[in-house]
């Protein structure tokens, strides 16, 4: 999986499913 900071946002973006995104924050 994939961790993506954002204004503060964290996301976890898996390439095996791009449909399946957690949101953490």
């Amino acid at each position: 999986c994939k961790i993506v900071r954002r204004r503060g946002v964290v996301r976890v973006i898996c390439s095996r499913n791009p449909r399946h995104k957690q949101r953490q924050g």
